[in-house]
């Protein structure tokens, strides 16, 4: 599809990453609603939204597709419109559960290929000293979509026929998509599909070769700013005496306003502060924040701060990840989804980790041992990485 060239503001093009945000507020929320409604047991709705997830942390594996052949505009409407539909299909089998998770994977699978193609495309386009601003819209349309899909979804789905209803779902998901055919496409080099299938294992290695890749990795697979506590606070609100209503209502409004607040809020101080001291600075504050609950009374109203205070901290991590990853693919990058999936990846599997370990620390100790867990491997992780990160800032300095 030819583009339109007309000018649109960096800060605008991150917001055509809502339909990711939407189908995982489909998947994550809506869909363990509806089948909690039907008598689903909960571990195995838990088993169902875990598979789904899976290709959220393997999916780079065959991200090399979308740098193949034809432009990454394509790639990412195509896929945008495989994960709609995707969307629209999972909601006819509910009766179905062992379809439905297969479909649920799969529609994840569209939604990542959707994300890394549109992330190497705008990474490759974005003007130097912009990376900011796009990873704040970036990180914007994923958080809303999500808050979007938690609050829209089930209304859509209780008020309309059951026809019109997951039609009306796959509609909202794919409708971001028209954001896409104004933007122009990458001029970077596009290989052929035999060159690229036959070359995963050398474009995978090459990558792992560079200097700002393998540093980037260590850096994002470390849990310096990782806020899994995000992630098990919605289980623990007995601790603080919140109602599962008070929950919801949370979860569903405020924190999707922290995280947008998180995002926005990061432009405004990165061109002042350079990303990776500002990852640091954000995981050791989360890190602070996080102790400091540890004194704290255990009522709703502390309950609200910290779900959305973790939110917030969450969410302009997300971004300063997503600036680091855009200034990391550079112009005309023949490898820029590849990469770009590569890296994020890498920022999933400290939150995966991380859950599991705060889960064992509030085993072990409650939400007390829950919450130094978090906070006292971030702190560390942080304390290890400034001395590096410090080369790093002082090597560019002299390269620059």
């Amino acid at each position: 599809m030819p583009g339109l060239r007309i000018a649109i503001p960096v800060a605008w093009l991150g917001l055509a990453n809502l339909p990711f945000g939407l189908f995982g507020g489909l998947a994550l929320i809506t869909m363990p609603q509806l089948l909690a409604a039907r008598h689903v047991p909960e571990p195995q709705i838990a088993a169902i939204t875990a598979a789904a997830m899976i290709p959220t942390v393997c999916g780079f594996l065959v991200a090399p597709i979308l740098d193949v052949r034809f432009n990454r505009r394509s790639y990412a409407l195509v896929f945008g419109a495989l994960t709609a539909l995707t969307g629209w299909f999972s909601l006819s089998q509910l009766g179905s559960l062992g379809v439905l998770t297969a479909v649920l994977v799969t529609g994840f699978l569209f939604a990542n290929l959707f994300y890394n193609a549109l992330g190497g495309w705008l990474g490759d386009l974005v003007p130097a000293g912009h990376e900011g601003r796009l990873g704040a819209t970036f990180t914007t349309g994923n958080v809303g979509g999500f808050g979007i899909a938690a609050i829209l979804f089930i209304s859509l789905i209780r008020g309309l026929s059951p026809t019109w209803g997951p039609v009306a779902v796959g509609a909202v998901i794919a409708l971001p998509l028209v954001l896409l055919v104004v933007v122009p496409v990458s001029t970077a080099e596009r290989r052929s599909a035999q060159e690229s299938f036959g070359t995963l294992l050398r474009d995978l290695a090459q990558l792992l070769r560079s200097r700002v890749v393998l540093r980037t990795l260590l850096l994002f697979c470390l849990p310096a700013s990782s806020f899994a506590l995000t992630n098990i606070l919605g289980a623990v609100g007995r601790d603080f005496q919140a109602s599962e209503r008070f929950v919801a209502v949370l979860a569903g409004t405020g924190v999707t306003a922290a995280a947008i607040a998180g995002a926005m809020l990061v432009p405004l101080v990165i061109k002042r502060v350079p990303p990776l001291l500002l990852y640091l600075a954000i995981g050791s504050g989360g890190a602070l924040f996080t102790l400091a609950l540890t004194v704290m009374p255990r009522t709703p109203g502390v309950f609200a701060l910290a779900m959305v205070a973790e939110n917030v901290f969450q969410s302009a991590a997300f971004v300063v990840e997503a600036t680091i990853i855009f200034r990391s693919i550079g112009d005309d990058n023949p490898l820029a989804s590849t990469q770009f999936a590569l890296l994020q990846a890498a920022t999933a599997f400290p939150i995966t980790y991380m859950q599991a370990l705060d889960g064992q620390g509030y085993g072990a100790g409650g939400l007390t041992g829950g919450l130094l867990t978090d906070a006292g491997l971030s702190l560390l992780a942080c304390v290890a990485l400034l001395p590096l990160v410090l080369a790093w800032q002082r090597r560019e300095r002299l390269a620059a």
